[in-house]
């Protein structure tokens, strides 16, 4: 929805009707560099931007007014486009009617680079309590074509002279092709190349459906690789743990003296957490065209970060960047999967050696083996606890992987011909480790254990949904509900004695218990002799500014141990609201991913390779399954926008 909101932003500074703004977005000839779409940086980053450029603008036409209208700026009001002189509407001039046709050549200030943007910082937007378009539920721009199938996604993109591209590779390390058997497909009509450079290989035909067939056909013979894959998730757990980190961060605040304060407390309680490696699970896999023309390059694709595309694209084929023009196309989901855009680079890879224009759309198969993964975490939680009750000093340590595929690493088609990493990628945060607690004594490490191999494997790693913090945010409300529990306090006011020094987050855990009807008692019921047995949870946490809490409904089924969350209720606090309903929608849809990640999905693997092909071998949540969602928005205007993901 931020196609909407953004309008909805420029629509309000500029004072114009919401429909006479349409939004270019993701396109590297025609938009600025704004970074990616990342930690729900869209509204709050590229929302700025825009509110700053939108008011320049706005400045500017009212001193071309004033000079046309013989009136100073003060005297003049602005609706819905037309500018007119308070005391006499008579006197008044359209926007189009000032620039008269010619192009809006105006100089703003501008400094800095992405997320250090600053545009026109001199300006002063409008007041809050002006807004008449900004908060308003304005039904989102996209949604029309979409219901009614005519939106064009990424894979309906066609190029004239288009051909049909498809990589081969196989479900364990990426090693090299010995033996390429030509003619293990020389039966397939329309077959126009087998393209090999490095270790890539691929397939390139007239049609879908043959490049479908050359690529489940072609006898390829891979070296044995270097890299092992790892036996199960108990393996990789050992490694996590027994493997020195190559970075550890710790939260700026860490305080008073933990070990002290576990020395001398009477009771202690631990616990570790495992979490699994998950895919994106895009609905629809990676699809991308690519047209490379000698030393040029116009691709169409679903990019998270078309600049960083961009980029990446350029270093393969060691040309400029402004020879490459990368065109945003929206793709069914990405949520960090296409920072990492596979199918483009390969696209790439193929146009060039074809000299046509080649869409790519990998298969499912292909998509749920070398989708970079979220990954695994091992998370040890400790508390101590004085003789009165009270937790005096908490103890987090967590330990996971880094992306190995990330900004500035090279992705997979990249490695394949030859483009070596030269650094471990991102380490993990600290968010989402219990920090919004008010302990007294506390300690949080985050220690990104080494996980880079001689060739690509399928347990590369990626961002995934607020990256690192849900496997956080899991074992820390997950241990608050085990103190609470030990100590036989009711989960929410047990939270709230902790949450003194932040009224948002209380707000937060007050407004979710109301709505959810939160019935105050310690946790758990006594045991019941039903077949079906209920209970509920209650977590919150802070990220970027904005404030998600949440109360879940849970049924378990005795006999079978199926777990259902048959309701939802959430309070989300992120400062100023821009669209309520665009807002609603995300929730939305966040509850239900997490709900399907909490409960169903977990990449299968094996020495021999990932096990998880398929929906039924990586099964999300079905509709039937999708809990009733109630929530509570908290608005705050007089704040910034912070965002909603």
């Amino acid at each position: 929805g931020t196609r909407t909101a953004l309008a909805q932003i420029v629509a309000e500074e500029l004072d114009v009707a919401f429909g006479s703004v349409t939004m270019v977005m993701g396109e590297t000839a025609r938009t600025v560099d704004q970074g990616r779409t990342v930690g729900s940086r869209t509204i709050p980053g590229a929302g700025k931007h825009l509110r700053q450029a939108a008011a320049a603008a706005r400045q500017e036409l009212l001193k071309l007014a004033a000079g046309r209208l013989e009136a100073p700026v003060s005297d003049l009001i602005v609706t819905d486009g037309l500018v007119s002189v308070t005391d006499d509407s008579e006197k008044s001039a359209s926007y189009g009617e000032l620039i008269g046709g010619r192009r809006f050549d105006v100089t703003i200030t501008a400094t800095g680079y992405q997320r250090n943007l600053e545009v026109a910082p001199e300006v002063q937007p409008k007041n809050y309590r002006d807004y008449k378009i900004v908060g308003t539920s304005v039904p989102r721009v996209d949604l029309p074509a979409k219901l009614t199938g005519e939106y064009t996604y990424a894979p309906d993109i066609r190029v004239p002279d288009m051909l049909h591209g498809r990589p081969v590779r196989p479900h364990t390390a990426v090693a090299e092709p010995t033996s390429v058997d030509e003619s293990s497909i020389a039966h397939i009509p329309g077959v126009v190349r087998i393209v090999r450079e490095g270790s890539f290989v691929g397939v390139v035909a007239e049609t879908e459906w043959a490049a479908i067939q050359a690529a489940r056909d072609l006898k390829v013979t891979w070296s044995t690789p270097q890299t092992q894959m790892p036996a199960d998730r108990t393996e990789v757990d050992r490694y996590l743990d027994e493997t020195q980190p190559v970075r550890e961060r710790t939260r700026p605040e860490n305080r008073g003296n933990v070990a002290v304060a576990f020395s001398e407390a009477p009771k202690t309680l631990e616990a570790v957490y495992h979490w699994p490696f998950q895919n994106h699970a895009m609905m629809n896999p990676s699809c991308a065209v690519a047209d490379v023309r000698g030393d040029e390059a116009t691709i169409w694709t679903p990019a998270q970060g078309p600049f960083t595309t961009r980029d990446r694209v350029a270093t393969m084929m060691n040309v400029p960047r402004k020879n490459v023009d990368v065109r945003y196309v929206e793709a069914s989901g990405t949520y960090g999967r296409l920072t990492v855009d596979d199918a483009a680079e390969d696209a790439v890879l193929l146009s060039r050696a074809t000299g046509r224009p080649v869409r790519v759309q990998w298969m499912r198969d292909d998509e749920q083996v070398w989708d970079p993964k979220g990954e695994q975490h091992l998370t040890r939680v400790r508390a101590a606890i004085d003789a009165e009750g009270n937790v005096t000093a908490w103890d987090f340590e967590d330990r996971s992987l880094p992306w190995t595929e990330s900004q500035g690493m090279p992705q997979l088609a990249e490695r394949q011909i030859g483009i070596e990493p030269t650094y471990f990628g991102n380490a993990n945060g600290t968010g989402g480790a219990g920090t919004i607690y008010d302990f007294e004594n506390l300690n949080v490490e985050s220690k990104t254990i080494p996980w880079i191999f001689a060739e690509p494997m399928p347990l590369r790693t990626a961002a995934l949904r607020s990256p690192g913090e849900p496997p956080r945010i899991f074992a820390s409300e997950s241990f608050m509900d085990e103190l609470a529990a030990e100590l036989q306090a009711d989960p929410v006011q047990f939270r709230l004695k902790y949450l003194s020094h932040d009224q948002r987050i209380s707000d937060a855990v007050r407004a979710v218990a109301e709505k959810a009807g939160w019935v105050e008692r310690p946790s758990p019921l006594p045991n019941s002799n039903e077949q079906i047995l209920r209970g509920r949870g209650i977590a919150v946490d802070q990220r970027g500014g904005s404030v998600p809490a949440a109360v879940a409904e849970v049924e378990v089924e005795r006999t079978t141990g199926k777990v259902t969350v048959s309701r939802v209720t959430m309070a989300f606090d992120c400062g100023l609201i821009i669209n309520p309903d665009g807002v609603r929608i995300q929730i939305e849809g966040n509850i239900i991913q997490g709900v399907s990640r909490t409960l169903l999905e977990e990449v299968q693997f094996d020495a021999s390779g990932v096990k998880s092909v398929d929906w039924m071998s990586y099964p999300v949540l079905r509709f039937r399954d999708i809990p009733e969602v109630e929530m509570v928005l908290i608005n705050r205007p007089e704040m910034p926008a912070y965002g909603a993901a």
